[in-house]
């Protein structure tokens, strides 16, 4: 399984009150769930800057990533950007195995 990032910015008319949010959650997480269903959610936060949320996840390979995305834009409230990412210390013995000849 891959590790991705994303980021989600609402747009200004998404919902019109705050407890609006968390309905919305439950809607697109219950899509997310049965849609893609070996997807792992791993963290949720609320962010501060551009984009409201960023959201970390697993999936089994970049079609349930971009399934993950297209769930989320399809109710037409958000934008989201999403990146592969790998854990810090699996990164470093990926790179242990690289040449060191340049």
């Amino acid at each position: 399984m891959s590790e991705f990032v994303m980021l989600t910015r609402l747009s200004a008319n998404a919902v019109h009150l705050p407890m609006a949010l968390e309905e919305l959650e439950k809607k697109i997480m219950a899509q997310i769930r049965s849609e893609c269903p070996r997807v792992e959610w791993l963290h949720s936060y609320a962010i501060l800057g551009p984009y409201d949320y960023m959201d970390i996840f697993r999936a089994p390979d970049d079609a349930d990533a971009f399934k993950v995305a297209t769930i989320i834009r399809s109710y037409g409230y958000a934008h989201t950007e999403i990146w592969g990412a790998k854990e810090w210390q699996a990164f470093k013995a990926l790179i242990r195995d690289l040449s060191r000849e340049q």
